[in-house]
Order: C-alpha cells, then sequence, then structure tokens
C-alpha cells in the first residue's frame, strides 16, 4: 500500500518480519481506543505517537528520523501530517519500525513522495496484533480522512438492492440503499438505482408484488390501478389469499436467488395445465408472467455460466488518469457495472492502484465469494484474508487466465478503455473551453473552480439562492449549495438583497473554514505543477477562481460591495450575466470589473459553455425552490411545536384525524393519546391556546 515500499529501492528487507519483540511502553502516552475497521468486525488497538521533544520544530526526514527510534517490530498503521495537523498520508506496515525507516533514509525515486515526506512535520501511529487488522484499519483510516497523498475513490455512493420485506403479512418489494435494518430479504448490489427499478418493473409484472406503502395497504377498500393493469395480485382487498401470495412471494424469492430455471418450468407446467382446463384466461396470466421472466434475464447482459457470485474488476491507465470498471454478478446474473476514476499517484503501478481501491471498496460493503481481478495486486493474499476474516467466510481473489472467468475480466478491462477514453475526450474538451474562458476574460490562469450563483422565487415567497460548481471535469455536482434565504429585512422580491445573503453567507463561512489557504506566487516550478495536478486528480480547491452571477450591473455592484466589505474583492474574480435584447440566447451582456460591458460572438464556444453554466445554475435553483415550496405546502401546525417529532405526531394526527382537531382538544384528550405524557399534552395545548 506505501509508495515507499516500491519506489524507495532497495528496501533492505523492510518487510520481513521480524521476531516478536515486547514492547516497552511505560514512558509513552499509551491509551486504548477500538478503531473500526469496517462493518463487521473491530479490534482494540494502542494508539501510541513515541516522545519527539528532540523534533520540535522540525519537519521531513529528520523528524521522522527523530520518531523512528523508538518505534516498535510490530504491525501497525502510521499517519503522516503537516504543521497545520491535516493528514497527507496513511499507509499500513508488517513492521513499523522498518517501514518508517524508509522514509527517514530521504531517498525517493518521485518527486510526489519526497514533498509529502518535507511536508510532515509529525506522525502517529497505532499498534495492531496483525497486518491483517492493519490492512483493514488502513482502508478505513483513508476513507475517513481522505488523505491528499493516498489512492482515494472519489464516488463512494451506497449501491441500492432489492428488498422483499418480511415484517408484513403481505411481503411488498421494494429498492433500498443504506444499513438493511428493516426486516427481509436483500437481492444486490446493483450497479445503479436505474437497474433496480427496471428490475422491480418486470418482477411486479412476473410475480404481481405490492410495491405500496403498508399505510396505503392498510386503508384500500378496492383494488388500485396497478392491480388493474396486471402489475399487482391485489392482497390488500383480498383478491389473492395470503397462501397464494405467499406462494407468489416464494417464487420471487426463488427467481432472485438464482433457481430461474426452476420457477420457468412451474409457471410453464401451471400455464399448459390451464390450457388443457381450456382456462385460456388463466393461461393468458401466466404466459405474460413468463413473458415478464424472460425480460429481466434479457436485459441482465452477460449471465455465466460458471460465475454464480463475483464481483470482476479491471483497471486501465492512460493519460496521467485511472478507471476501474467493476461488473457485479449475483445467482449467475449480471446486475450491472460502474466506473470509477480514483484520485492516484500517475507513477504508481496499476497493481498498487488496484489493491489500495479493492481495500478501500470493501470496507463498508458485503463481499462476494469470489473476485475476478485483471491483474494480481499487491498483498493479494493478505487482502484475501482480511476480506474472509470480516465476511465470516472464505473470499477467493484470483487473475483468471482462460475461460469464461477471463472473458468477463476482458470484457470488463474493454469496458475501463472505454470509458477512461470518454473521460479523457471530455477533459480535453473542458481544459481547451477553461483556457477559451481565462483568454475571454483577461484571467491569469484557466480556472481550476468556477461558482455559479442565481436565486429563485414566486413573489418573494420560498425565496432560495443556489451555487452551481464546476471544474477541469465538467460540474462537480457534491460541491453544489442552496441557501435558504433568511433575512426579513429583505423587500419580498428583491433579487439584489437576496444575492448579497447569499454572497455573505458563502465567502464568511469559506473565511471561516479555509481563510488560510492561498496560493504561493514563489513556489518551485514542480511544486506548482504538483498543485494543479493535485486540482484535476481530487483535490479539489474550496475557494473559487471565478465568480458567475446571474444579473447585471446592480447584481454585481451588491456583490461587489460584499466581497469589498470581506477583504477578498482582489482574491476572487467575479463575472456578470445579464441576458441580452428581448432575453434571447446569445445576446447575453458580461460585466467584468475594469472593462466595458461586452457581448461575445453568436457561436463562439466560449459562450456556449457560459449558457451550460447559467443553464445549470438555473435549474437547480428552480429544483429547489419547488422542493421547498412543496415542503411549505404540506406543512403541518404541528410541525412548529418544539418537542413534537414525527413519531408523535402521527400518534395525534391518527388518533384526532386532522392538525385542526389537535387544536380544539383539551388536555384531557390530548393525554388519552400513547406517547403523549400530560406535559407534552400541556406543551401542545398551550401551543394553540395563547390566553
Amino acid at each position: 500500500m506505501s509508495p515507499v515500499d516500491q519506489k524507495s529501492k532497495p528496501r533492505s528487507g523492510a518487510d520481513d518480519m521480524p521476531p516478536e519483540v515486547e514492547l516497552d511502553l511505560e514512558d509513552e502516552a499509551v491509551e486504548e481506543i477500538v478503531e473500526p475497521a469496517g462493518p463487521d468486525i473491530a479490534f482494540t488497538a494502542i494508539d501510541w505517537t513515541p516522545h519527539a521533544g528532540d523534533a520540535e520544530g522540525m519537519v521531513g526526514a529528520g523528524v521522522i528520523q527523530t520518531l523512528v527510534k523508538r518505534l516498535p517490530n510490530a504491525p501497525g498503521v502510521y499517519r503522516m501530517m503537516n504543521a497545520a495537523g491535516d493528514v497527507l498520508y496513511v499507509g499500513k506496515a508488517r513492521s513499523l519500525k522498518k517501514r518508517v525507516t524508509n522514509y527517514a533514509q530521504g531517498r525517493f525515486h518521485t518527486s510526489r513522495i519526497g514533498r509529502m515526506v518535507r511536508e510532515t512535520s509529525t506522525m502517529e501511529f497505532v499498534v495492531t496484533r496483525t497486518e491483517i487488522e492493519a490492512l483493514l484499519l488502513e482502508a478505513n483510516l483513508i476513507k475517513r480522512l481522505r488523505p491528499r497523498f493516498n489512492v482515494l475513490m472519489r464516488d463512494d455512493k451506497s449501491f441500492p438492492y432489492i428488498l422483499l420485506t418480511g415484517d408484513h403479512v403481505s411481503p411488498g418489494i421494494y429498492k433500498h440503499r443504506g444499513a438493511r435494518s428493516r426486516k427481509g430479504d436483500y437481492f444486490g448490489p446493483f450497479a445503479s438505482a436505474g437497474a433496480v427499478g427496471r428490475t422491480i418493473n418486470s418482477l411486479q409484472r412476473a410475480f404481481l408484488l405490492r410495491s405500496c406503502t403498508n399505510s396505503f395497504y392498510e386503508n384500500r377498500t378496492r383494488p388500485c390501478l396497478l392491480y388493474q393493469i396486471k402489475r399487482c395480485a391485489g392482497p390488500c382487498t383480498g383478491e389473492v389469499s395470503h397462501e397464494g401470495y405467499a406462494e407468489l412471494v416464494g417464487e420471487a424469492k426463488d427467481f432472485l436467488s438464482g433457481r430461474s430455471q426452476k420457477v420457468k418450468m412451474e409457471i410453464s407446467a401451471a400455464m399448459q395445465q390451464a390450457s388443457e382446463d381450456l382456462d385460456f384466461e388463466r393461461a393468458a396470466i401466466y404466459r405474460d408472467r413468463l413473458a415478464a421472466l424472460s425480460h429481466v434475464q434479457s436485459h441482465q447482459g452477460i449471465n455465466p455460466a460458471t460465475v454464480d457470485e463475483a464481483d470482476v474488476f479491471a483497471i486501465h491507465q492512460e493519460g496521467g488518469q485511472v478507471c476501474i470498471q467493476v461488473f457485479f454478478f449475483r445467482t449467475g446474473q449480471n446486475w450491472g457495472n460502474r466506473a470509477y476514476f480514483p484520485k492516484a499517484d500517475p507513477a504508481l503501478e496499476g497493481s498498487e492502484v488496484l489493491g489500495s481501491f479493492l481495500a478501500q471498496f470493501y470496507d463498508d460493503k458485503p463481499t462476494p465469494r469470489t473476485i475476478l481481478l485483471s491483474r494480481p495486486v499487491e498483498d493479494q493474499d493478505l487482502l484475501a484474508e482480511a476480506l474472509s476474516t470480516r465476511a465470516g467466510r472464505k473470499v477467493v481473489i484470483s487473475v483468471p487466465q482462460r475461460g469464461e472467468k477471463k472473458d468477463l475480466t476482458d470484457n470488463a478491462l474493454q469496458n475501463a478503455r472505454e470509458a477512461l477514453g470518454r473521460r479523457l475526450a471530455e477533459t480535453s474538451t473542458q481544459g481547451r473551453l477553461l483556457a477559451g474562458f481565462a483568454e475571454t476574460f483577461g484571467l491569469p490562469k484557466p480556472p481550476v473552480r468556477i461558482e455559479v450563483y442565481d436565486n429563485s422565487h414566486i413573489m418573494g415567497t420560498n425565496a432560495v439562492g443556489a451555487m452551481v460548481v464546476a471544474g477541469p471535469e465538467g460540474f462537480v455536482k457534491n460541491q453544489y449549495r442552496k441557501f435558504n434565504i433568511r433575512s426579513t429585512e429583505i423587500t419580498p422580491g428583491d433579487d439584489f438583497g437576496m444575492m448579497r445573503e447569499v454572497m455573505e453567507r458563502r465567502f464568511s463561512r469559506l473565511l471561516k473554514e479555509h481563510g488560510d489557504v492561498v496560493v504561493a506566487d514563489d513556489a518551485p516550478a514542480g511544486e506548482a505543477a504538483d498543485d494543479i495536478e493535485d486540482d484535476i486528480s481530487g483535490s479539489f480547491p474550496a475557494w473559487p477562481d471565478v465568480i458567475l452571477i446571474d444579473g447585471g450591473q446592480g447584481q454585481m455592484t451588491a456583490v461587489r460591495k460584499i466581497l469589498s466589505d470581506l477583504g477578498i474583492e482582489d482574491r476572487v474574480v467575479a463575472i456578470g450575466i445579464a441576458k441580452g435584447q428581448d432575453r434571447d440566447a446569445g445576446r447575453e451582456r458580461f460585466f467584468v470589473r475594469g472593462k466595458d460591458s461586452f457581448s461575445l460572438p453568436v457561436r463562439d464556444p466560449v459562450l456556449y459553455f457560459v449558457q451550460r453554466l447559467r443553464d445549470e445554475v438555473h435549474r437547480f435553483a428552480i429544483g429547489s425552490h419547488r422542493a421547498r415550496r412543496k415542503k411549505e405546502m404540506v406543512k403541518s401546525p404541528l410541525d412548529e411545536i418544539s418537542g413534537i417529532g414525527p413519531g408523535r405526531k402521527r400518534a395525534l394526527l391518527m388518533h384526532f384525524g386532522t392538525a385542526k382537531a389537535v387544536s380544539r382538544a383539551a388536555i384531557e384528550d390530548l393525554r388519552k393519546v400513547d406517547g403523549i405524557s400530560e406535559q407534552v399534552a400541556k406543551l401542545v395545548y398551550n401551543h394553540f391556546h395563547e390566553s
């Protein structure tokens, strides 16, 4: 996992495990902690920082040489930190002393590792019982701390599953994401929510399972539309008996568990029997169910005959970037694929990147019985043992050389090449647009972070400010922010006042959290290049280079006043975009400080780029406003009572029927509701009766 393992050769036997040494920690600051190593395993370790009084004020190899003197020959995890306390790198070692000694020698094959060591002002260590625990803890800490110099997963969204509930007399089928807290059977993972939605849609046609909520189910007096269009058997109103519905649920479980041929044969036999009994209507229902099952399987792509449960990983490197393609196979069916683009040093070998990625990937996800790789990875046997320990069963990691499994890894590798090719093409186009943007607006260099702002409201009600962010790789959606306009001093509909509030809140917080982020003009050329590489690779800057405001001179005056009051007017370039004559696209006017307003040629690529940014912030602002307006429309007077949460609110409404009836209830009546004490009853009563 550590870059020093490969780049600081010869390693002088750094990974050879020495005889067990007894730690003398009498004089050390020792604290027993439990570090999470994943969802299913935790262990006791020693969070240990050796005395380093002689190293005070030192940085780089010098401070590491001082720390390494008292390190044990034991497995563990180390953290390298800079003077500000930010974690630069997390690594694991079979022998902490020998691994960290490599850093203290000061001989490195890449400038990136050299920079990492030079910025190090202190280190922290966690001693573990085994190297397996060190590996699991390393992955957990990398995901939690996101150190700058580690291989980092960028998209760590949880995967969706299909849930067949087990807490109701008539189980339902739902899309599920997150903790498995609800009783039932989970099937997955699926690569995307769309894949789950399509599969559930087909399974409803095949097995007629309900997808409604329990409260909707309990209050039905006649079958709903899904029953009419043959997507549900109608257990809510007794259209099918509980025994008959249970048979449908059992068939669905068999199908999702890989026994699809058995299910299809049973339905086919039932269709044949109905046909022989001249019950052609029932036979047509079975025919439609068979067609739906075929539709499910046809949408799964490659369905291998020899692989029942496996994840397939393939890695491709090109142009300084990395793509890892993952395919999910469960019950002999392909349940989709997803491409990842982890942040990694271009000097790292693919095996190093893939090994680190796998440890992070399975840190909080269930592990299949088989993992197929396009190439061997570092510590492959150790990783397999660690995943087996967490899963409680054997997990096999292999690199197939022939047969169907080799075809699967080859197919994943081809998909990785194509995904990275598309990404490089998009990045190249985006780079040219940013360079053109810088030239058009007189910027010293292409911007890395562009923030775009807009407001949305109806006559001043439910006003929302929106911010979208774009960079070298397009829109960065995890950086989007919305601002509910709070000020009571703003006249309804005052766009200038709303923009002032948004700017003040945004940049006041930015100064508070990242006020020390500055660009050093005298930084060495190599380090400046590395900074740019970090921005592109994943260390996205917090400060914008440019802010685009959807508005004309009036908006820009308000914005510049706020920037000036905060003392950052020269730190951020502010550009206004005013709609042109007759609000036609292509006639926009641009307002930049120190220049007269101007327009761009109608077919200028930079104009199209800016229009795309403006349209995106429009979309996000309007969507945020509609969501807030919808929430206000269904707002209940009970929401305003402090101490009344969702549970008590539900109990009150179930007892009285409406919020209006709750407001008229006496204290004695309120106390009769389950979960409402005398104190809470008085609280509710007093809220509606000021006298």
